[in-house]
Formats: structure tokens, sequence, C-alpha cells
């Protein structure tokens, strides 16, 4: 959505888009980092915790899905974009909502299909899905909090790393 809402705004110089740009760019670029963490470490670890071993891919696309939108997002964000404007609370409030909300729709996937999209909640009993999903929110903030820094440090500023609100 980022992508599609910069390149509308570059092409019809909306400023809207570009309003719409950043606001998806706020949440996609930690997302998209939590999941090239998340998945590079679960990856190390056990690649069939992540993907069946059937459905496992070469490392190019496994690549172009899991650490190029990180890369490409994270260069946008520190280079393209605004400074965010948000909060370190607001951004882990965000990131925890985003986090159950992920889990929700994990468990409905389970209902639905009597299976889970991921080998490794298999594998995990609830109280294991809580810490999953709640280490994946803080984690989430931190890498917002982190880009927030990188920001600061490549294009001036003293936003600080963690603003209080």
């Amino acid at each position: 959505m980022s992508f599609t809402f910069g390149s509308l705004a570059d092409i019809t110089s909306s400023q809207r888009m570009f309003q719409l740009k950043n606001a998806f760019s706020t949440v996609a670029t930690p997302l998209e980092l939590l999941i090239s963490v998340l998945y590079g470490s679960l990856v190390s670890i056990d690649k069939e915790l992540v993907i069946p071993k059937e459905f496992q891919l070469a490392l190019l696309p496994d690549l172009g899905f899991h650490a190029v939108p990180a890369g490409v997002l994270t260069v946008d964000t520190l280079l393209l974009s605004p400074p965010r404007t948000a909060s370190f609370r607001q951004v882990l409030g965000l990131s925890t909502a985003f986090a159950f909300a992920y889990w929700f729709w994990v468990e409905q996937c389970y209902r639905h299909n009597g299976w889970y999209p991921y080998p490794i909640f298999e594998a995990l009993t609830t109280p294991w899905r809580i810490v999953l999903f709640s280490f994946s929110g803080a984690l989430m903030a931190g890498s917002s909090e982190v880009l927030r820094f990188l920001y600061t440090k490549l294009n001036g500023g003293n936003s600080g790393i963690f603003r209080r609100d």
C-alpha cells in the first residue's frame, strides 16, 4: 500500500497521496522489519517452523518476500519521508494492537481451516503464543524507535529515541 500511494503521489503530485503513503509507512516499515527479524531468526533455528518442507522457496524468492520489502521501506522511511510524529506510547499501543489482531486472524485461520498458517503456532501452547505476540508488539515498537533514532541521525533534528508524551 505504501508503494502504491507513493507511486500515485509521484505521478499525480497529490499531497493527499503523500500523506496516505507516509501514514502507511509509519506502520508498514516497523512491521516489515519485525517480519524480517522474526522470519530470519526462526529460519536460522529451523526453517520448518515457518514453512513446511514441501512449500519452501529458493533463496532469491525467499529474500524477495522476507527481506527486500523491509529494506526498501527502511530506505524510504529514512531518506524520503518526513519524521514520524507519534510518541513511543502511541507506537507501542499500535504495535501491540497489530500483534494481537494478527493473533486473532491466526486463530480464525485455524478455526476455519483446521490448521495454522505457520507450523510454529502448532508447536506453541496458548500461553507461549501470548508471549510470542507480546514480544512481537514490543519488537515492532522498538523497531519504530530505532528508525526514529536513525532518521534523526541521518536527517538532523532532536526528536531523541524515546520522546516523552
